[in-house]
């Protein structure tokens, strides 16, 4: 059976390893295009392209997979199922009609909630203590084809989307290993989607990274767990970016101030008034600088108790 697998991040990489350890024939891998990378914008591969060239896969990175010259390359490697996780691009009804076993994709929820983009980020933002990994059949709808198998993960407390990135991607490359002895043999039975029940989760904007300290404490916290590692929460400082890698619920408010308002400064970090008590920030990111610990951005710069963060 050939297999031609489609993924660009690290979420994507246990997915694509399974298959070749398990020995499945991947015959091409689809990736994004290198992009620029780090202040010096180095053009870097994906992480599932490094993974592809370390066993001599043929890679196919089209700018546009809609594109006809794509779908024929993709179509000349002849496959009989596509599987992908995270690939980035929306497939076209000619791709998706291509494989007679289908396309098959890992989804990083329990669907019909959170289809989109940003289902890991998302969840934890809004305050979920469970989500999972779908494996389904790839349709013309965003995330709405019929469902395989699912398996259902636990959101700790203290997880970052990074960490349940990882928890996921692990999940999902089980789950996929379970279910490829039947996916090899031909379509499966699946079940539909209740779109009634959908919840969406388009991909975060920089909307998303500002903080409002006027929510409730939780809510920020929540906020800035889920957007790290990939971007960090924000505030403004003296009008520049002053970024929030990470942070702590306090048990209350030291004293009473306007939302946004620096209560004290000291190594535990910097208590910030919320809406509802206050937040240690922990780790931080002044403008133009290197993320740190809070406690050292304490000892070396001129904040002080009262500075307002808007």
């Amino acid at each position: 059976m050939n297999i031609v697998f489609m993924g660009t991040p690290a979420f994507a990489v246990p997915s694509l390893r399974m298959l070749l350890s398990e020995g499945y024939n991947v015959v091409a891998v689809v990736t994004q295009p290198d992009r620029p990378q780090g202040r010096k914008k180095v053009l870097t591969p994906t992480p599932v392209k490094e993974v592809a060239l370390e066993h001599g896969i043929p890679v196919l990175q089209p700018q546009r997979m809609r594109s006809p010259e794509a779908v024929a390359a993709l179509a000349a490697y002849k496959p009989d199922l596509i599987v992908t996780a995270a690939y980035g691009q929306i497939l076209p009804k000619s791709v998706l009609e291509l494989p007679a076993n289908g396309c098959v994709n890992v989804h990083g929820s329990l669907l019909p909630k959170y289809r989109g983009g940003a289902p890991i980020q998302r969840c934890i933002i809004n305050d979920e203590t469970e989500t999972g990994i779908t494996l389904m059949y790839m349709a013309e709808g965003l995330d709405t084809g019929d469902m395989i198998a699912q398996v259902k993960v636990a959101i700790d407390e203290e997880d970052t989307s990074g960490t349940l990135f990882e928890k996921l991607s692990l999940a999902g490359a089980e789950l996929l290993k379970e279910q490829m002895p039947r996916l090899a043999g031909g379509r499966v039975e699946a079940e539909k989607q209740d779109d009634a029940q959908a919840t969406y989760a388009p991909n975060l904007k920089r909307e998303d990274e500002k903080i409002d300290w006027n929510a409730s404490t939780r809510d920020i916290y929540n906020q800035i767990r889920g957007l790290v590692p990939f971007s960090g929460g924000f505030a403004l400082w003296n009008g520049d970016v002053f970024k929030v890698w990470a942070a702590r619920k306090a048990d209350k408010a030291s004293k009473d101030a306007a939302p946004g308002t620096v209560l004290q400064l000291t190594d535990q970090g910097i208590e910030v008034k919320t809406g509802d008590g206050s937040l240690w920030l922990t780790r931080v990111q002044p403008s133009g600088k290197k993320q740190m610990e809070a406690a050292e951005f304490v000892r070396g710069n001129t904040m002080a108790p009262g500075t307002v963060l808007a």
